[in-house]
């Protein structure tokens, strides 16, 4: 961690309606997460973490506030420009994958690199390279259905990397995985942060949270807690 902001959110609320009804997912929230921090946010089903997140991962826009990545403001950025920096600056990670079914690993990974305009050999190299980082370098030509869940999480966790984006967001990456494939990823996540990468995962499991330093509790659309792992999970408990 160096002490540089590369997420800030400034007074941000995120208000959904429907018809007369007005929904406050997040309500005057700030937050400052430092480059090379590592952060899970947690909270039960409806207390704005998933909203936060996509806030963070420019999927979303905030009504009021401000979002900005590594200083500059981009909540009021055009589509275009949003997804050129979502390609460029934020590696994302989900529970279910997300994996192109009649593509090969290598393939998989090689998606967002197409997007970003890199030529062929280097797109190969470069992913398989990734692969090989997450322990697949012998999986290059499998298919997701020829692979386990772990791998296929591991497949994502590449693809969310060969960018080099300097941010990795991670929603339930552990989901849909068993007790010691969780305790794989997780590893592999925190080897990751060890190398410089910031982090910020989404997660409602306290064993997961623990792999963080840092651990922001949601309730009802604020933040609630904010600090160690162990002295949030104890108080939120």
């Amino acid at each position: 961690m160096d002490g540089r902001p590369l997420v800030e959110l400034d007074d941000v609320s995120r208000i959904y309606r429907s018809g007369d009804t007005e929904l406050r997912a997040l309500d005057h929230v700030s937050l400052r997460v430092d480059a090379g921090e590592y952060v899970a946010i947690m909270g039960t089903s409806g207390s704005g973490k998933s909203t936060m997140m996509n806030l963070i991962g420019l999927l979303d826009r905030p009504n009021t506030g401000v979002v900005k990545l590594e200083g500059q403001p981009v909540s009021k950025l055009g589509d275009r420009a949003l997804s050129r920096i979502r390609n460029q600056k934020i590696g994302f990670v989900f529970q279910s994958f997300h994996l192109l079914p009649r593509l090969s690993a290598l393939e998989n990974v090689e998606v967002p690199l197409v997007y970003a305009g890199v030529g062929t050999r280097e797109r190969r190299e470069r992913s398989r390279k990734a692969l090989e980082e997450v322990g697949l370098g012998d999986r290059v030509g499998h298919r997701p259905n020829q692979l386990s869940g772990g791998q296929q999480q591991r497949v994502a966790i590449a693809r969310a990397l060969v960018n080099r984006p300097p941010l990795l967001l991670a929603d339930e990456p552990t989901g849909a995985l068993d007790t010691e494939t969780t305790r794989q990823i997780m590893n592999l996540i925190g080897g990751l942060h060890e190398s410089g990468l910031t982090i910020l995962i989404v997660t409602h499991e306290p064993h997961v949270a623990r792999y963080a330093k840092r651990v922001v509790w949601m309730r009802d659309g604020h933040i609630v807690e904010d600090g160690d792992p162990d002295t949030v999970l104890r108080r939120s408990a």
